[in-house]
């Protein structure tokens, strides 16, 4: 194994180095897609943990759609993350990359979406985790990789079925040792009056050995498709409270102040599960809410650039003991040790 295979097996990239292939050797590489069809009111989300475990890949498959709570999640025993571009597989059940997202977990429970007029990450010397993607062996790396763009095509939910024209798209992976950091927060929205805007952030506990801190990077592509990304820890810091129902964000830094307020009702949230790669399983480990609002404001040197609201945003609670305990407070208290039900 040469030096630079080498070092992206541990899941860094260096400057100017793509982390869109897969890293060879990390225990999980997860892919995920939003759409937002802010016209009909709608939002889809899938995703693709690709896991290696001690018997070779396997995969976290999830498929989850607002209004109407439809929710389909699978574990599959075929995976795979290209090692040369972006894109996760799963046999017949799972395609996704950066021209076409398909999805077959049963009759009642397909989509097949074209991506077009993609808006990729902009920034060539370092991706979404900034100058934390350099570093060795963290447990969590985080990349969003397309800002925007058109998807067209038919999602199945059950027995209905939806027709999607010039919705807006999505796109960011992550990933790292065992799966998921023991707790984090992100939150992502499109269905702005101005179309070309999005905002994406993505907080919790890194560490890499002796290495320990907490990190909130906050992405937001603006009208025109200026992109800022704040969240260095001494250059641009992002504070992040968080409670059960509110995500409140202030980041500073190069001129600009970033400010995110945005809330969903606890009860409302989808539980989504998350791998543990070396125990080839999934467990509940996310709160999701596919349709929260969230408020943005966007300052350079004290003057608002951008101000605007959705109410289509997307917004995570993730940690096992979270998602225990809200499985515990609806009833579900035996359902927080399996993998969730295909």
């Amino acid at each position: 194994m040469g030096i630079r295979r080498w070092y992206r097996s541990t899941g860094a990239d260096l400057p100017f180095q793509s982390p869109l292939p897969a890293h060879p050797g990390v225990a999980m590489e997860g892919y995920f897609w939003r759409i937002t069809d802010a016209a009909a009111g709608r939002v889809l989300i899938a995703l693709n943990g690709v896991n290696r475990g001690p018997h070779g890949p396997w995969a976290t498959l999830g498929f989850a759609a607002h209004p109407g709570g439809f929710l389909r999640v699978a574990q599959a025993s075929d995976a795979a993350a290209d090692p040369r571009r972006i894109g996760a597989s799963a046999g017949t059940a799972f395609a996704g990359d950066d021209r076409r997202l398909r999805i077959d977990l049963g009759p009642d429970a397909r989509l097949d979406v074209v991506i077009t007029d993609p808006l990729p990450w902009p920034h060539r010397a370092l991706g979404g985790s900034s100058v934390f993607q350099m570093v060795p062996a963290l447990n969590q790396y985080w990349h969003p990789w397309l800002l925007g763009g058109r998807a067209d095509g038919t999602a199945t939910l059950g027995g209905h079925t939806w027709q999607l024209h010039g919705a807006q798209i999505y796109a960011e992976k992550n990933w790292g040792r065992e799966g998921f950091p023991d707790s984090w927060w992100w939150g992502q929205a499109q269905g702005f009056d101005q179309r070309d805007v999005c905002v994406a952030f993505a907080g919790g506990q890194v560490h890499s050995g002796p290495i320990r801190t907490e990190v909130t990077g906050l992405v937001v592509r603006l009208p025109g498709g200026r992109v800022v990304r704040l969240g260095d820890p001494i250059l641009s810091p992002v504070r992040a409270e968080i409670a059960d129902e509110t995500w409140r964000l202030r980041g500073r830094g190069f001129g600009w102040q970033i400010d995110v307020d945005a809330h969903a009702p606890r009860g409302a949230a989808h539980v989504l599960p998350v791998p543990l790669p070396s125990q080839e399983r999934n467990i509940a480990g996310a709160l999701e809410h596919l349709a929260g609002t969230l408020q943005l404001t966007v300052r350079r040197r004290g003057r608002v650039v951008f101000s605007g609201e959705s109410a289509l945003a997307g917004l995570e609670h993730g940690g096992l003991d979270r998602a225990r305990a809200e499985l515990i407070r609806r009833g579900a208290e035996g359902a927080a040790t399996h993998a969730p039900p295909q």
